[in-house]
């Protein structure tokens, strides 16, 4: 009995070590990629979704969209990809309101196309993804939070897409630590049988 109680305490005390050494490994690699990242010239900008109200795009999402102007216009890629679905009574999606800005703020109509699905960003990686491989695009700038590039970087990657990100300098401390928890919890349980679907359609 005392043996067995021996052995459960050794089995909670790693068990509590390897979370501790995962954590930190994990806030070190979502820490180093956001203060290295930078964009590489591709075929395709891929502005990631966030908040949008009624067609106006939230401050977080128009910084991304500002950072995938300036790239844009620094010709790192001659076309840009909007990504969001809608919420529940939203009259738009992300993806449009973001396209919408960026063509009101001096990018061509015909230079950005809006693939309205996805509320989290695998689902989003999925679908611009799918779209990259329709038009044989095969190499994406990513724009998005700083903490947030690992993630969304790891997700692209093991859809075979070669990607750099150009972040944007507006994070915390919280979303530095939800994203190292994002992050592990991706790479141990999430990126299993990760696929796509061929229904992705851009506008």
């Amino acid at each position: 009995m005392f043996r067995l109680i021996r052995l459960i305490r050794r089995l909670i005390s790693l068990a509590v070590l390897l979370v501790i050494v995962g954590g930190a490994w994990g806030g070190y690699r979502v820490f180093s990629t956001a203060q290295s990242a930078h964009p590489i010239p591709s075929d395709v900008i891929v502005v990631l979704g966030a908040a949008q109200y009624n067609g106006r795009p939230s401050g977080v999402l128009e910084t991304r969209l500002q950072v995938a102007r300036t790239a844009y216009k620094e010709k790192f890629a001659p076309m840009i990809l909007t990504v969001g679905s809608n919420l529940p009574g939203d009259r738009t999606t992300e993806a449009a309101s973001s396209r919408q800005w960026l063509v009101d703020h001096g990018v061509g109509s015909k230079s950005v196309h809006s693939i309205p699905v996805g509320q989290d960003t695998l689902a989003e990686t999925k679908g611009y993804v799918g779209y990259m491989r329709k038009i044989h695009a095969q190499r994406a700038i990513l724009v998005t939070d700083k903490y947030h590039c690992l993630r969304a970087m790891t997700m692209a990657r093991d859809l075979k897409i070669d990607v750099s990100c150009n972040p944007t300098s507006t994070s915390s401390l919280n979303y530095w630590i939800r994203e190292t928890g994002a992050y592990l919890s991706y790479i141990t349980l999430g990126r299993h049988g990760i696929q796509i679907s061929d229904q992705i359609k851009g506008n």
